[in-house]
């Protein structure tokens, strides 16, 4: 099986079982560029919290994160790192695989994210193991943390985390099971090429999530601590906009 594969099985699969607010898929986990520039990107088909959603999200050179969804925000990723993001937008989003090994991401109008996926000895290593692994040790903080710190050094990805606490305040515990790394990416925003690919010169992070310094993209699942209005952050509305898939004018 390739990686369209498992994203095909991904757009089937149930929402996992657990405690707490649950969601499964797959997704760019960050993908820096020499511009300084972040893309990411979460499909989640299952979710516990609302219908399932697709999420991208965007920092620029400065810092200043936007996230688009195609759900409502308190729906999808916002609930969790809506605090740290200046601007959010709900807009349609498409994924398309044209290839076994090839996925490019679209938010109409503003993003166009054409990503190849490969696969190497590391990967492979690694998900040989990810595919062994009982789900009781991925609900280990011992077994996460030594796993965050080894994927890190191996994929030459810098600091990786598969738990802590999101911007909002909930703690998450993150299950990447299955890896390729994003050799190449030609991406396009605004209308202007994003360049290539490389490692920040200060590694991007929102809470205790680390964005890796190289492309990644996983398929597994997410496990979040269910949001408490008295001891979570609230999502400001402030920065919430909606485009129907109407061109940005920016």
């Amino acid at each position: 099986m390739r990686p369209r594969d498992y994203a095909e099985a991904a757009e089937r699969a149930a929402i996992p079982e657990g405690a707490g607010e649950r969601f499964a898929g797959y997704g760019i986990m960050g993908l820096p560029f020499r511009s300084g520039d972040v893309i990411a990107m979460r499909r989640f088909p299952a979710s516990s919290v609302g219908p399932g959603y697709t999420s991208v999200w965007h920092r620029d050179a400065g810092g200043r994160w936007t996230f688009y969804s195609d759900q409502d925000l308190m729906q999808s990723c916002n609930r969790y790192f809506g605090s740290a993001v200046a601007e959010a937008k709900v807009t349609p989003i498409e994924v398309e695989w044209p290839e076994p090994e090839r996925v490019v991401v679209q938010v109409p109008g503003v993003l166009t994210c054409d990503a190849r996926l490969e696969a190497t000895p590391a990967t492979r290593a690694m998900n040989a193991m990810g595919r062994a692994m009982p789900d009781a040790l991925w609900r280990s903080h011992i077994v996460l943390a030594a796993m965050a710190a080894s994927a890190g050094a191996v994929l030459r990805a810098g600091r990786l985390s598969m738990q802590g606490a999101a911007p909002n305040g909930q703690r998450f515990v993150a299950n990447p099971r299955l890896i390729w790394l994003i050799p190449e990416t030609t991406t396009i925003l605004h209308g202007q090429p994003l360049g290539p690919t490389g490692p920040l010169a200060e590694q991007a992070r929102l809470g205790d999530f680390w964005i890796p310094q190289r492309g990644l993209f996983a398929v597994g699942s997410a496990f979040f601590e269910p949001l408490d209005p008295q001891r979570h952050r609230a999502i400001s509305t402030a920065a919430v906009s909606h485009n129907e898939g109407r061109p940005d004018p920016s």
